[in-house]
């Protein structure tokens, strides 16, 4: 099944095209099982919180640009409940089944990692529900074992994505979603 689930991404991927640029360079880094958790509790409610273990991220080490792609139907809920409302009520994941993330790390330069954790800026724009939102953040980057590890996190709101939330539950979900990323990006 996750084999499947693999061979259906990477279709995905080079029919869309989104990574199709960044596939065919030479310094590319790539992570076919990073991580996105977004979080939206308020705190006398259940959490509402999701994550996505087999996200699929891009780093052109040359240029900075940076892309990643998650299925949405691939957020996991402890509440299935809750999984099932927010892929077809909320984010009708049908309809807008990817989340894309395209950007720019600026002023990466690869040979200025170390195992010791450096700040960078990325900018970029996040498309999600059929919308676009300019992201701007600071990741924390280093170099492990010949990966580059990225780590960090931004917040939005559903609103930014015309996500409409009813009226009965809305006390129950944040105004804002954190959103935290893991990334090991491999040669």
């Amino acid at each position: 099944m996750k084999n499947m689930k693999t061979v259906q991404l990477v279709a995905i991927l080079f029919m869309t095209g989104v990574f199709a640029t960044h596939l065919y360079g030479q310094n590319n880094y790539v992570d076919k099982a990073g991580y996105l958790k977004f979080e939206a509790s308020e705190k006398l409610f259940e959490p509402v919180e999701a994550v996505n273990k087999s996200v699929t991220a891009v780093l052109n080490t040359d240029t900075g640009e940076f892309a990643s792609l998650a299925l949405v139907v691939g957020f996991r809920f402890e509440n299935s409940l809750m999984e099932e409302h927010f892929n077809e009520n909320y984010i009708e994941s049908e309809t807008y089944p990817k989340a894309i993330f395209r950007g720019m790390l600026i002023d990466f330069d690869l040979s200025n990692l170390s195992d010791e954790p450096v700040e960078i800026a990325v900018d970029g724009k996040l498309a999600l529900h059929g919308k676009e939102k300019e992201v701007k953040t600071m990741v924390s980057l280093q170099k492990l074992n010949g990966a580059v590890v990225m780590k960090g996190g931004f917040t939005v709101t559903p609103s930014d994505f015309a996500i409409e939330i009813p009226s009965i539950v809305k006390n129950k979900i944040a105004r804002e979603v954190l959103v935290s990323l893991n990334f090991n990006l491999k040669p």
